[in-house]
């Protein structure tokens, strides 16, 4: 998940700096809500993993 979000990232800075706006805010959004998506994962990893065995 964390891949794609900056693959997504790196897809915006080619295109801002090539001049496509839209393209660039648009890969801008997806990387941000693949991030997010990322970091709400890994939080609910760590704390269900560190449940004790019943």
């Amino acid at each position: 998940m964390l891949s794609w979000a900056v693959t997504f990232l790196i897809i915006a800075i080619i295109a801002a700096v090539l001049g496509f706006g839209g393209i660039a805010g648009t890969a801008t959004g997806i990387a941000k809500i693949l991030f997010l998506v990322f970091l709400v994962l890994f939080v609910v990893s760590l704390i269900l993993g560190r449940r004790p065995k019943a």
